[in-house]
């Protein structure tokens, strides 16, 4: 059995199917680099034989994974480790608990929290009457510890009294507040990364960024947020679902 693949046999003696195992296993080696973006996994065949499961286990298992969109399969070559983290644009939902269903481990990490005057475009989008106070935080966007975005928040302070009790996800804080928003309107656009975001996204200056500027609305239609996010183009993309009669745009929160 090759070094790879050793520690990846299913217990037999668990309760959980021995497919959502190997599921598990296999998402657990991705991450932690076992198999590069784009490199090929073992064929079903070779995971049967090697591991001592059917067929049937070893294609449900990779499965999984391809509906997590954590692989992807190319016809008549194989199933191969996506190189990116696609994210729908047809609906809202929590970002890390959507990072933790597709197996990563999602965190935040803060680089400022602050409280100051509104500025213009703060003002404008968020509809502040002048010298309104707001909140603005800073932080890095992580799966597994891997940086996939830098975002800059905004909040009007009269919501957010205590920005230091904010933990790993704003939503998942602003849910507890009641404050959860229900709708999004964003514009994405390509730029090119600045020195402070090169650094700070571990990129170069000039990498390519996708840059979402998103306002977040709650029931009543009062705008709540004011979200820029700096993605890595090379660890993370879009992806428009069409047909769908929602047109609500997904949160990065």
């Amino acid at each position: 059995m090759s070094d790879r693949l050793q520690d990846l046999k299913p217990d037999s003696n668990s309760a959980t199917p021995l497919y959502l195992q190997l599921a598990g296993k296999l998402a657990v080696g991705i991450h932690s680099g076992l198999w590069q973006p784009n490199e090929a996994l073992p064929a079903e065949r070779v995971l049967s034989e090697e591991l001592g499961i059917s067929r049937f286990t070893a294609r449900r298992a990779l499965d999984v994974l391809c509906e997590r969109e954590i692989l992807t399969r190319r016809h008549g070559s194989g199933t191969y480790v996506n190189p990116n983290l696609p994210r729908p644009l047809s609906h809202l939902t929590n970002f890390s608990e959507e990072l933790r269903q597709r197996g990563f481990a999602p965190g935040s990490q803060w680089i400022s929290r602050e409280v100051g005057l509104a500025d213009k475009e703060e003002a404008r989008m968020l509809s502040l009457p002048p010298n309104s106070m707001v909140v603005r935080l800073k932080r890095l966007r992580t799966a597994d510890q891997l940086v996939l975005a830098m975002e800059c928040s905004t909040i009007p302070a009269s919501f957010l009294p205590n920005p230091d009790a904010i933990g790993e996800s704003l939503y998942g804080y602003l849910s507890q507040l009641g404050l959860r928003p229900v709708r999004a309107r964003q514009h994405i656009t390509a730029v090119n990364a600045n020195t402070e975001q090169a650094a700070l996204t571990e990129t170069i200056p000039g990498a390519a960024l996708l840059h979402i500027k998103r306002v977040g609305y709650l029931a009543d239609g009062n705008a709540i947020e004011l979200t820029h996010s700096y993605f890595r183009a090379d660890r993370y993309d879009f992806v428009a679902v069409l047909g769908e009669a929602s047109t609500a745009l997904e949160e990065a929160a």
